[in-house]
């Protein structure tokens, strides 16, 4: 019996060590109640279709080729590129801290940032922006545009830059234009309501909507308004913001009334347009949110809360509809979509068959793989590194599948991350909680 209690002791504490050692499941309680705090709205939602719930394995023999890998040299958009997709970027994936700078901002730095091939851009809640050159390795350049009456007001700043400019919106209702290589403001103007999107850039026409979701065409040389467009308001609204993509000379709107809109680029006119808000009346449970638009090829990918819609970019015909949610903007590759749902499943679907290739649950996965039990995680971002499937949590470690749903390492950043990541020339580049640059590769 006293053998039989000592036993029981011993692989108790051993479960209990092995968790702390690996240290992934730190702050779970936090994670409970953020995600249900987070879910809070999303619960008393009733939908005639239950969300996709289910585990489906990936077969043995099942092989998914990914496009190729991509050596990215440049971010010049808070999404990346103009269809807000990531590419397949090559990462050297040894983990290694290759540079942390000093303290860049006394301020909470926002979560998105650029690089233009040598200077990362940033901002911070003041409205600062910084331009930190990664070869001086210092700010080479720090610019703020707001008076002192605007002191205590946090700015929410969109950026894009292109050949040296940056262009700025932000929540005051001001877009204005500075070259940071000639330290010169270009133009300013206000608009006197505050802009709710991220920006995009067809020709010499910026692309941005305001919180009332009217579309606008700015000259991108002198900042003077070519067009505006009206859509449908929503008198309440949450975290989601208006949400813009681009392709050629088109580009797509997905407003907070759960509107979406392919427009000409060139001269404003609306091709197509098509309401996914399954509610007539909005209130304070029934808020449309949703991803940010995704682009690929001839097809359009919006994940809300409630489905994943599959659209036809060219003529707006609906190709797909899933009851299935996603917790981070979905990937796609080659026509094979990677998404993550809110109860933690790794979701794989062939869009071309609307065919589910697989569905894993990640905690499971990490708890079988660390002989550990299984807790809730929380996801911040989502990437295709060197044909493989990466996610990284808001506890500073990292999940490693291959494209075909098997689980290959978890491990721990050397720094937490604190911004959204991007990822260059092999590397990853992202703020930790200190505000510090941190290079990995």
């Amino acid at each position: 019996m006293r053998i039989f209690l000592i036993l029981t002791i011993f692989l108790a504490t051993y479960s209990c060590s092995f968790d702390n050692k690996t240290g992934i499941w730190k702050n779970s309680d936090q994670i409970v109640k953020k995600k249900k705090n987070e879910l809070a709205n999303f619960k008393k939602i009733n939908t005639e279709e239950k969300l996709f719930n289910r585990i489906i394995l990936p077969e043995n023999n099942l092989e998914i080729n990914l496009e190729p890998v991509q050596k990215n040299l440049k971010w010049e958009d808070e999404f990346y590129q103009g269809s807000n997709n990531l590419e397949n970027f090559s990462y050297r994936d040894s983990n290694n801290l290759i540079f942390k700078s000093k303290r860049l901002s006394k301020y909470k730095i926002n979560s998105k940032i650029l690089y233009d091939g040598i200077n990362v851009l940033f901002t911070d809640e003041k409205g600062n922006i910084y331009v930190y050159s990664t070869e001086l390795q210092d700010i080479i350049f720090k610019y703020n545009f707001y008076k002192k009456k605007f002191k205590k007001i946090k700015k929410k700043l969109s950026i894009k830059i292109e050949n040296n400019i940056v262009y700025v919106s932000d929540n005051l209702g001001y877009f204005y234009a500075i070259n940071y290589k000639n330290r010169k403001l270009i133009w300013a103007k206000n608009f006197q309501i505050p802009f709710r999107s991220n920006l995009k850039i067809i020709k010499n026409n910026l692309i941005l909507a305001d919180s009332d979701n009217s579309i606008y065409l700015v000259n991108k040389l002198n900042g003077e308004k070519i067009k505006t467009l009206p859509t449908e308001d929503a008198s309440m609204t949450n975290e989601f913001i208006n949400s813009f993509a681009s392709y050629g000379e088109t580009f797509f709107y997905l407003n907070t009334f759960g509107s979406i809109y392919s427009i000409n680029g060139n001269n404003g006119r609306i091709n197509w347009f098509f309401n996914i808000n399954p509610f007539s009346e909005i209130d304070t449970n029934n808020l449309f949110n949703s991803k940010p638009i995704i682009l690929n090829n001839e097809k359009l990918i919006i994940s809300t809360d409630r489905e994943l819609n599959l659209f036809n970019a060219d003529d707006g015909s609906r190709i797909l509809k899933f009851s299935i949610s996603s917790s981070i903007k979905p990937l796609i590759q080659n026509q094979i979509l990677f998404l993550i749902t809110k109860n933690d499943l790794l979701v794989s679907i062939d869009i071309n068959t609307g065919d589910i290739v697989y569905s894993v649950d990640i905690s499971e996965e990490i708890a079988n793989f660390l002989n550990s039990k299984k807790k809730l995680i929380y996801v911040k971002s989502f990437a295709i590194l060197n044909n493989n499937l990466y996610i990284f949590l808001d506890n500073s470690f990292f999940i490693k599948f291959s494209s075909d749903g098997k689980l290959q390492n978890v491990r721990k950043l050397p720094a937490k991350m604190n911004s959204e990541p991007i990822f260059i020339n092999g590397s990853i580049i992202f703020f930790d909680k200190k505000n510090k640059l941190i290079i990995l590769n």
